[in-house]
Formats: C-alpha cells, structure tokens, sequence
C-alpha cells in the first residue's frame, strides 16, 4: 500500500491585481461615513445640552459613537485601500475588494455586456469615478471603485473596444 496522494496545489489564474484606486479613495471612503457620524455625535451633544439629568449615559453614548466614528473614517478607508486592487489584461478583469470580507472576482472580456462610468457628489468633487463592468454572471456586476477621473475613461474606452472587438455574443 502506497502513501495517498495529495491533491495538486491550486492554479491561480494570476497573482493579485496590481493597481491601486486612486490615492483620493482613501478620502472619499473617509467623508462619506463621516457626515452620518457627524449628524449622530452633534445629536448626542444637543441631547448633552438639553437632559442635564443623565450625564453617565451621554458620556458613554458621545465617547462610544467618537471611537465608532474615528474607526470608520480613519481605519476603514486605510484598510480599504490597503486591499484594493484591480487590473485589466487581454483577457479578463480582476478586481479584489473589501476590507472586513474581501472579494475577489474575474470577468472574462468575452462576457462583457456592458461598462458604465458613475461619480456620486463626492466622487464628483475629488475627479473620481466607479466603472462598473456588467457581464452575463449570476453574480453580478464588476466594480472598479475610486479610479481617478482620465484613468476611469480610459478604462472604459479600453473595455469597450475589448468588447467590441470579442464577435462572441457575451452570454
């Protein structure tokens, strides 16, 4: 009797996506959490001002919501960015997102149906954009998250001629 053989190893189609979003990600993913946080720290000051009778409980709530909110606009949005990646090649695209549960997904070029350009106010204002590749998955679409603006439009023009140029019917 020999000894059992060991599954092969696994094949990674490539390594990790190279490029990183834009360096002004990690301050789009900071602002966006920090209006909803300052909307809550500033109600819990009124509510400080205006029931003198339960000061134990406001402190715990106002020193409870600042460390939740320094958390999510300071530590979240560098992590984010620290996991982010994404690459286009001949073939595919691959995207690796997250930061508490992280993504990972691979869209051939022969499945592209669509690409979309979105830029929300803050994204707007930091000349950012999200490219969202829409293939013929069950999974959904792809997303490219805080590209800087030129990078976002040459993304997609690339992307488009890709697809334009697969006579395959993206199904």
């Amino acid at each position: 009797m020999g000894l059992p053989l060991e599954p092969p190893p696994p094949v990674s189609i490539m390594g990790a996506p190279a490029r990183r979003p834009s360096p002004r990600a990690k301050l789009l993913w900071a602002l966006a959490p920090a209006f909803g946080w300052a909307v809550l720290l500033i109600a819990g000051l009124v509510w400080l001002v205006l029931d003198q009778d339960r000061r134990v409980a406001q402190v715990i709530v106002l020193v409870v919501g600042a460390l939740a909110a320094a958390f999510s606009v300071v530590v979240v949005p560098l992590w984010r960015y620290a996991v982010h990646r994404w690459e286009i090649t001949d073939t595919a695209v691959y995207v690796r997102a997250g930061w508490f549960t992280q993504e990972s997904r691979v869209a051939p070029l022969t499945r592209v149906q669509t690409v979309d350009t979105h830029r929300g106010p803050l994204e707007r204002l930091l000349g950012l954009a999200t490219v969202t590749v829409t293939t013929a998955s069950s999974a959904g679409a792809v997303r490219i998250t805080a590209l800087d603006l030129p990078v976002a439009e040459q993304t997609v023009a690339r992307l488009t001629a890709s697809a334009a140029a697969d006579r395959g019917d993206a199904t």
